[in-house]
């Protein structure tokens, strides 16, 4: 079975990611380059890892990148509701201004679950930045703290989505394309 195929239609083309992330980082950097808190950005494997390479790129203000892992969807296309955190971060975040990558936040849980997590370990402020937002499906307002800021790449309609590093069910990211 192709992938592909199995595609019902392309959202947003690679030229339209391409140019979203760009203006994200230069707000992000716009906002942050008189700060004198370090930056680190954390992103949301696995499926943020295409999201959270082009947009750290892109940041021209010095940042510091780590990973967790939370899991809410399974073998799935809802969340469980019960998002888990199986891999911590590696580096410090106390005393930082967190930006927390996601590749999408749907009911707000497993994003509401991090910003508790970042808060419980020193982090000074949570931003977010979100590749894709579904708002209808929020269950759960995530409080940022500390002034943090709320970036969105796109909104999404209330479709189950795959591609630019997000795959259905295996929760490896082996699916990389530059459309959803």
């Amino acid at each position: 079975m192709d992938q592909l195929e199995d595609m019902e239609r392309i959202l947003w083309t690679e030229v339209e990611i391409s140019a979203r992330v760009s203006e994200l980082a230069a707000e992000i950097s716009e906002d942050l380059k008189k700060s004198k808190v370090p930056v680190a950005v954390v992103g949301v494997a696995t499926g943020s890892f295409i999201f959270l390479a082009d947009i750290a790129r892109r940041i021209t203000i010095p940042i510091s990148v780590d990973l967790v892992r939370v899991e809410s969807y399974g073998l799935g296309t809802e969340s469980s509701g019960a998002p888990r955190l199986s891999s911590d971060l590696k580096i410090d975040v106390q005393g930082k201004h967190v930006i927390v990558v996601e590749d999408i936040v749907d009911t707000g849980n497993t994003l509401s679950c991090l910003v508790s997590h970042m808060k419980s370990k020193g982090a000074s402020s949570v931003s977010v930045c979100t590749f894709l937002d579904k708002p209808t499906r929020r269950k759960v307002n995530p409080e940022l703290f500390g002034g943090g800021t709320f970036y969105r790449g796109f909104e999404c309609p209330d479709y189950f989505v795959v591609g630019y590093g997000m795959d259905f069910g295996s929760g490896t990211g082996t699916w990389r394309t530059s459309v959803c």
